[in-house]
């Protein structure tokens, strides 16, 4: 089947230093750009992180240090990057906990600017645990009954989650999506928004530190102040604005809670 867009659907995946937000850093980066007139175009290289590859994630991807030694860094291929997700949503597996978040922070130390506030976000495994609850490997042998090959290098992770999402949509197109607690929460549909929309998620920022409430308003989501209205606190602890931005918090954070205060400071 072919996906019902509107905009260019870019599906990608990472491969990675580690797991920690602000401090690991890009291997692999590879894109699959879908765009509306079914028209396939393809991104990917293999990166020079600047930092050492622990032996426990060379274990997942098989990336040694001697193998990237010789290859661009981010920073080098950040614009390049920047363009070719220009005016496209955003796809793939697990993206919101992980991938999007640690691709903003790459994007940021890079200064090169990539608005993902702007972009629908459709996660794949999102649908995968609302309609089954399981890994990627799972979902393409539930999906499409095949057994994924190599898997943990990013440009066949990258195709299989393509794969997965059309499979997805092709089975559950027109049923409703219910929740952990009963309540039907949305229909799952050939429609980019309406995907965003169920896989999404209220984080402020992506690390989720701040959320929002049902009535829109942003909560910090751990620490002293969690579920506490993060205006109110900037308010009453001006101090804590200080110690966030000086602390160990992801760029896009920061960046976050700031616009927060600003805006605070132009309704006065």
């Amino acid at each position: 089947m072919q996906l019902n867009l509107r905009n260019p659907l870019c599906v990608f995946d990472l491969e990675t230093t580690g797991t920690n937000i602000s401090t690991d850093r890009i291997i692999e980066i590879a894109v699959i750009k879908v765009m509306p007139n079914g028209e396939i175009q393809k991104k990917a290289a293999i990166l020079n992180p600047t930092i050492p590859i622990p032996a426990e994630s060379t274990k997942f991807h098989g990336l040694k240090d001697e193998d990237v030694k010789d290859k661009p860094t981010f920073k080098d291929v950040a614009k390049d990057y920047a363009k070719f997700f220009e005016g496209g949503d955003l796809a793939g597996f697990n993206v919101l906990k992980f991938d999007i978040p640690i691709l903003v922070e790459e994007f940021l130390r890079a200064g090169v600017e990539f608005d993902y506030s702007r972009k629908k976000i459709i996660d794949a495994q999102r649908i995968f645990h609302l309609m089954e609850k399981r890994t990627l490997s799972a979902a393409y042998k539930f999906y499409l009954n095949k057994e994924l090959q190599e898997s943990h290098t990013a440009e066949a992770d990258t195709q299989a989650t393509l794969d997965v999402l059309l499979a997805q949509i092709e089975k559950y197109e027109g049923q409703p999506v219910v929740d952990g607690l009963g309540k039907t929460i949305g229909e799952i549909k050939n429609n980019m928004e309406s995907l965003a929309q169920l896989t999404g998620s209220g984080l402020v920022d992506l690390a989720g530190r701040m959320v929002k409430s049902e009535k829109g308003e942003e909560l910090f989501n751990f620490g002293k102040h969690k579920n506490k209205k993060v205006l109110d606190v900037l308010k009453q602890e001006p101090s804590y604005y200080d110690w966030m931005m000086n602390g160990d918090f992801p760029l896009d954070t920061k960046r976050k809670l700031t616009e927060i205060k600003l805006r605070e400071l132009k309704n006065k």
